[in-house]
């Protein structure tokens, strides 16, 4: 019996090339076409591999996770407060977003944008969602240990910087430079509850003898 003939590209390098195209591209306008072109090989090399175009975007979208997007998980687990942790992720993401070694913005929240594809557009929307409900069980943890005022709802306060994230993907994408989005962090995190925000006392002025 003939054996199969081995492959002859780099798979890794092959699925670092298609990164690019989805991240620059988006799935919806991401061809098959495209991809091998791209990718270097031929369409039955590129099914007999990655299965087919979904199937590969899915790889992509985990590699992507473990390289390029991981600094947001990396922040989230070293930091040693939600506060301290958010505050990296904005800055991180101000240089990651616009680092001009790769195509601009967050593949995660900009490749399913107009896609035509239900369950792209719900696999995206659940990993980002799955990222939000990170940064929530950090700020709960916060609220939990006396770092923030009691009355802090986690769930708003995450929604805010998980919206601040990725409208910096969407800025960045339309040509915002770094320290543009650095500037939109120092104001996100002004926004930030202080735990040592406390009323102060109403002067009734000097009292009047009777």
């Amino acid at each position: 019996m003939a054996k199969g003939r081995p492959r002859t590209f780099d798979r890794d390098e092959a699925l670092d090339r298609a990164t690019m195209e989805f991240w620059r591209h988006g799935y919806e306008a991401t061809s098959i076409a495209g991809l091998t072109g791209a990718m270097g090989i031929n369409p039955p090399s590129l099914y007999a591999a990655f299965g087919d175009k979904r199937r590969l975007f899915t790889e992509v979208v985990e590699r992507y996770q473990r390289s390029y997007g991981a600094f947001a998980a990396r922040a989230l687990d070293e930091e040693p407060t939600a506060r301290a942790a958010i505050e990296r992720v904005l800055r991180e993401a101000a240089a990651e977003y616009t680092d001009p070694a790769h195509p601009w913005g967050c593949l995660i929240i900009c490749a399913a944008v107009n896609c035509g594809s239900p369950d792209v557009e719900a696999e995206m929307r659940g990993r980002r969602e799955a990222s939000k409900a990170v940064i929530r069980d950090r700020i709960a943890a916060d609220l939990d240990a006396g770092h923030l005022p009691a009355g802090v709802d986690p769930d708003a306060l995450a929604t805010f910087y998980a919206a601040t994230i990725q409208g910096m993907s969407t800025q960045a994408r339309d040509g915002a430079p770094r320290e543009r989005l650095e500037a939109v962090a120092d104001l996100a995190m002004r926004a930030w509850p202080s735990s040592a925000a406390r009323p102060q006392p109403v002067d009734a002025g000097p009292s009047r003898a009777d």
